[in-house]
């Protein structure tokens, strides 16, 4: 593993004098085809049954997918009975086209025109494998034993058409192992079928280039794709699709290269389910499409719901970092990030229709159906903005700046005691506790008196002290000022001043409750936060200074 091994060559790069996929950039969306049922569900360790067959066509109908591989109808009963299913009940929509899947040989054929009979519409769907390893080691053929059975099952199925007569029929070939067949050689098979088959401009064939095994970098798929389309000798009488498997970790990647280079049609499935490493991730295709201003033609405004369909029936769980779909996509644990997420929706809010641009998040979460409560999770590795964020977005608690760094650092401690992260809820248990309800050794028992005087205020309020109740007399220029003058003079704390305090309502209406945030400092000390509500804007204010002297006493 660590020298040079020649179990292992470069992948033999198509030779190209001239590429003009660099420069271009995807402006429209393809032509999607689903083969969550057929690709998707051949990978599955327990295959879905026909019920939730069902279910997902209606789901991948309500997306938008206007060609849908439905199955393998002559490889199984299930499948047969699933294509007859929706075919008898009508649950064909009238602008969606069914496709179905068959090897080129002939008792397949067969099996594959019985169950579509009666169908509105349908893609037959021919392959065969042409690439070299495949014609050693599997077939035993040369390259003509190889493109005559390409050549015998396009001619097959168009022998079979009058059995038919009902319904229209459009034609896909797939080279399979295309990603691993001589270029040229999968043109000529390619070629040979359309002629068989009379593939014309006004009825083109779908010439399906699968890159089956990811062999080579996303770069050599679209030279492969390019060259392939710019050798056509009719290239008006056929349509370009791509069925990229995951290999290398770089399917996404070869598809969109795939669409530069000149392919107009995308096979895949719902969150990459397929063999192996799994096929093409529609999901991420489309929404990077959706991110750089173009309309993907496919509805994945209710993410959530669509993956809780996918993972319930096909028993696969969409792991926790996938793109746009998986739990932690739209999470930060740093604090730097944390922080940045922070302002830019509050920007964001503030600019409410101009182009998104939130750090960190490469799209609106609202947009795919996920929301906010997500994006900001607290462990022992969070920022004070992250932490202020879970406050004001989910409980409506806006801390002043000077507060964040002072609650963090107790959030932060909590959870690295715990190892392990704190949900929004735990973060307000623990803002009440070390704030709102800090009502020892101090505890306001009421106001007696707030009267106005020539120079300010004078206020008596009681506050309790073990089981004693005190009546604190000051005067001030407002009711706070009073409070601290008071507190000051009457022997219960050492002389303090206040440095910062904000205050806000808790909702709206008559019963709303305000938040009042106090910091004060004495004899050149830290400064202490504390905090309080109440339906009294001043009744709040006076127990928040309660809140941080008690605070403060504690330390």
């Amino acid at each position: 593993m660590t020298t040079p091994n020649p179990k292992y060559r470069p992948f033999p790069a198509v030779k190209m004098t001239h590429r003009a996929w660099p420069d271009r950039v995807i402006d429209k969306a393809p032509t999607w085809c689903s083969v969550d049922l057929r690709d998707g569900n051949q990978a599955l360790a327990i295959p879905m049954s026909v019920e939730e067959k069902l279910e997902f066509f209606a789901l991948l109908v309500k997306l938008g997918f206007k060609e849908i591989e439905i199955g393998f109808p002559s490889a199984s009963q299930i499948e047969f009975d699933f294509t007859r299913r929706l075919i008898e009940e009508k649950l064909i929509p009238d602008d969606v086209w069914v496709q179905m899947l068959v090897q080129s040989k002939e008792e397949l054929i067969n099996r594959t025109f019985e169950s579509i009979q009666g169908c509105p519409r349908a893609i037959v769907h021919l392959y065969n494998s042409t690439s070299p390893a495949q014609r050693r080691i599997t077939f035993g053929l040369d390259k003509k034993g190889v493109l005559d059975i390409a050549v015998r099952g396009a001619k097959q199925i168009k022998d079979r058409l009058k059995t038919v007569p009902g319904t229209k029929i459009r034609f896909e070939y797939s080279p399979e192992s295309f990603s691993a067949t001589e270029t040229d050689f999968a043109l000529e098979v390619c070629e040979a079928v359309g002629e068989t088959w009379s593939y014309t401009e006004e009825e083109p064939i779908i010439f399906n280039l699968p890159n089956t095994v990811e062999l080579m970098m996303p770069n050599q798929h679209a030279d492969q794709i390019e060259w392939f389309i710019t050798h056509q000798k009719h290239p008006k009488r056929s349509i370009i699709s791509l069925h990229t498997h995951n290999d290398r970790g770089t399917g996404v990647a070869a598809t969109e290269l795939g669409l530069l280079a000149g392919a107009t049609r995308v096979e895949g499935t719902l969150f990459g389910n397929g063999e192996r490493t799994g096929n093409l991730d529609i999901v991420t295709v489309a929404l990077n499409m959706l991110t750089q201003g173009v309309d993907p033609k496919l509805d994945f405004s209710k993410l959530p719901e669509i993956r809780d369909i996918y993972e319930r029936t096909t028993k696969l769980e969409v792991p926790f970092r996938w793109p746009y779909s998986g739990d932690l996509v739209f999470t930060a644990f740093s604090g730097s990030h944390q922080d940045a997420i922070n302002k830019g929706l509050k920007d964001r809010a503030a600019n409410p229709n101009g182009s998104w641009e939130v750090p960190y998040l490469s799209i609106d979460p609202h947009d795919i159906g996920r929301t906010y409560r997500a994006i900001i999770r607290i462990n022992s590795q969070s920022g004070k903005g992250g932490v202020a964020y879970v406050m004001e977005q989910e409980f409506g608690y806006v801390l002043p700046k000077a507060m964040h760094r002072d609650f963090g650092k107790i959030v932060n401690r909590i959870a690295d005691e715990r190892g392990e992260e704190l949900p929004p809820e735990d973060i307000l248990a623990l803002f009440k506790q070390e704030y709102l309800d800090h009502d020892t050794p101090l505890s306001f028992q009421g106001l007696s008196k707030m009267a106005p005087t020539s120079d300010g205020v004078e206020c008596i309020v009681r506050v309790k002290e073990g089981s004693n109740v005190h009546q604190v007399r000051g005067k001030g220029n407002g009711p706070v000022a009073a409070f601290v003058h008071g507190l000051n003079q009457s022997g219960l704390v050492n002389p303090f001043e206040i440095v910062s305090y904000s205050e806000h309502s808790l909702g709206s209406g008559a019963e709303a409750k305000a938040v009042a945030y106090f910091e004060i400092k004495s004899n050149g000390g830290l400064a202490t936060f504390g905090a309080a509500t109440d339906t009294n804007i001043e009744i709040a204010s006076l127990k928040a200074v309660l809140s941080a002297l008690n605070r403060r006493l504690e330390t």
